[in-house]
């Protein structure tokens, strides 16, 4: 089943939905939280002009773990369009496939599954991934939402230019259009 802004239907795979996540704190616990992040703010957040120098090149890779090769495989390629560039053995576990996919800009997902490991269900854990935004041109962006409809994969439709779905292991991703240092109107560089 598809969604879209105008619904708003219950998530089928988190515990609690927006509003309910609104309820998990006070609102005094809220504003502290606020003045933290105005403390982290006034110390680390620099304009700029006076920001140092970050040391990285860019994201070389991003691991997850996957069940089935062929269905990530598929999904990635066929539903996201993201090509396969290579498959080979993890050297962390024989047996084991590593393989990555073109996501832009030199960028590569990668992932491996665990022959003989029973990793369990996917879950928001500290250290842990909650969500992964790729970002993708308006065009594709539309041309995902459609091969998601086309397969009946449940999606939900976020500030008109992100798309939030489910891989096949339950990973949360996001599709989203805006440029590459913007985010809903915010720089993010």
């Amino acid at each position: 089943m598809t969604t879209t802004e105008s619904q708003t239907p219950e998530p089928t795979r988190d515990e609690y939905d927006r509003q309910d996540k609104a309820t998990l704190i006070s609102e005094e616990q809220r504003r502290e939280l606020e003045q933290i992040r105005d403390r982290v703010r006034a110390e680390f957040l620099f304009s700029k002009e006076k920001r140092p120098k970050s040391y990285g090149q860019g994201v070389h890779h991003v691991a997850l773990i996957c069940r089935d090769v062929r269905t990530t495989t598929e999904w990635y390629q066929n539903v996201a369009g993201f090509p396969v560039t290579v498959l080979f053995e993890n050297r962390d576990l024989a047996g084991s496939t590593h393989f990555f996919f073109d996501v832009g800009n030199g960028n590569h997902l990668a992932f491996f599954d665990l022959p003989g490991v029973e990793p369990g269900p996917y879950q928001e854990v500290l250290g842990g991934l909650h969500h992964l935004c790729l970002s993708v041109s308006e065009e594709h962006w539309h041309e995902i939402k459609g091969r998601l409809d086309e397969r009946g994969i449940e999606y939900m439709l976020e500030s008109g230019t992100s798309i939030y779905t489910f891989d096949p292991d339950g990973a949360r991703i996001e599709f989203i259009h805006d440029p590459l240092g913007r985010m809903y109107g915010h720089d993010t560089m």
